[in-house]
């Protein structure tokens, strides 16, 4: 039975999507004797790694010194953060440009013609470095500018905080309106959410903000959930573990770096909106994003657009392509699909939650505007994942052969 060390953090949510995907791996090919701990990101090894002795270890490596101590264990080593390229460490990972085009796209067609990038300070991160590089490119390369996060650090470190939180309130300030940002995660797409709030700049009509990760938890903590790119860290997890199960059986890893795509955007309240200027469009799309959950028909859209049928059916059909009806039913099967992939929640609760009057009318609506029926598309979507979790044909690319 191998003995593998896993030093992966459980303080978020990609390290916990990490550890669900080696276990995953272990419960189909193990059994392995795993020496695991909880930890936060960044927080020191413990003695325990000075006595210990075993096969293989998978970690996310914070910095040389924690690369050294692996290291000299002379075992089989896979690092799943990549921070330290030049160490020529095994790595597993997440590719970025394709989270970049992800977010990017998610942005475009919901029509906004100005974009930002917040990140953090350049030089710290560089898989968060990447994401902006790559997410700038692809807006300069559209014809558009791309407008980023100026970061600056206060004089006083104990002041960082409220320092950082000035700045991003100026940032926002200062951009032009309608605009979809990317941040560079959750952790940054939360804060720059609450920046939002507290300048009163409205999400998403004003400001649509899409993170990185799909942190379950905190896009769901964030006012309004934040929308997310899942990286689908469960399916890096198995890959590194069976990666790590080759090693540990003479084979060589292939290459230096193994990386893999990610899967899609969540689409939450932060980013579900179309980048329209008209008020009276703003007021009705609002409406129906707010109400979600009630039973309201479009008579309470008019009244809500402050004008008359006819004038709100006319101006949506010429600027989104959908009647107010169309649109109300687009939102509440949106909700419906999140709901399903994300949730165990019965049907019923569902179809009350995305304002149906009934489950039998939310079958029927889904079926006509999905194709299949609800609880159909649920187990697709579990299929699906599992899917993605099996290694075949998932390498974006391999580089820096040794």
């Amino acid at each position: 039975m191998p003995h593998v060390a896993v030093w992966i953090e459980t303080s978020r949510g990609y390290g916990r999507g990490l550890i669900r995907g080696v276990a995953d791996y272990v419960r189909r090919n193990g059994p392995w004797s795993i020496y695991f701990t909880p930890h936060g990101l960044r927080e020191p090894i413990s003695s325990w790694l000075s006595k210990w002795r075993g096969d293989g270890i998978l970690a996310r490596i914070d910095d040389r010194r924690m690369a050294k101590m692996f290291l000299a264990k002379r075992v089989p080593l896979i690092d799943l953060r990549g921070r330290l390229p030049d160490l020529q460490i095994p790595i597993v990972g997440l590719a970025n440009r394709p989270v970049a085009e992800l977010a990017f796209e998610h942005l475009r067609e919901r029509g906004f013609r100005h974009f930002g990038f917040c990140g953090l300070r350049v030089g710290e991160h560089l898989h968060l470095d990447q994401r902006r590089e790559h997410f700038a490119a692809l807006v300069n390369n559209a014809g558009q500018e791309c407008y980023l996060f100026p970061e600056r650090r206060s004089r006083r470190s104990n002041d960082f905080a409220q320092h950082d939180f000035k700045q991003l309130e100026a940032w926002v300030r200062s951009l032009p309106k309608p605009i979809g940002i990317m941040s560079c995660n959750d952790d940054r797409g939360q804060q720059l959410l609450d920046a939002c709030r507290r300048i009163q700049a409205i999400v998403p009509d004003q400001v649509a903000v899409v993170g990185v990760d799909n942190d379950e938890e905190l896009c769901n903590l964030s006012t309004p959930a934040l929308s997310s790119v899942d990286v689908n860290a469960e399916r890096i997890g198995y890959a590194a573990a069976e990666l790590l199960d080759r090693m540990m059986s003479g084979k060589k890893f292939p290459g230096n770096e193994v990386l893999f795509a990610p899967s899609h955007v969540v689409t939450r309240l932060s980013s579900d909106t179309l980048a329209v200027e008209d008020p009276t469009l703003i007021r009705a799309l609002r409406f129906i994003r707010d109400h979600l959950d009630k039973e309201i028909s479009v008579n309470d859209v008019v009244a809500a657009a402050m004008t008359s049928r006819r004038h709100l059916e006319r101006l949506m059909s010429a600027q989104i392509g959908r009647s107010p009806h169309q649109e109300l039913l687009r939102v509440r099967v949106e909700r419906a699909k999140q709901l399903l992939r994300e949730s165990e929640f019965p049907l019923s609760h569902i179809a009350q939650q995305c304002g149906f009057s009934s489950v039998k009318y939310f079958g029927d609506v889904f079926q006509r505007l999905v194709g299949t029926a609800p609880g159909e598309y649920r187990q697709n979507e579990r299929d699906a994942r599992f899917q993605e979790r099996m290694p075949q044909s998932r390498v974006v690319r391999r580089t820096r052969r040794i």
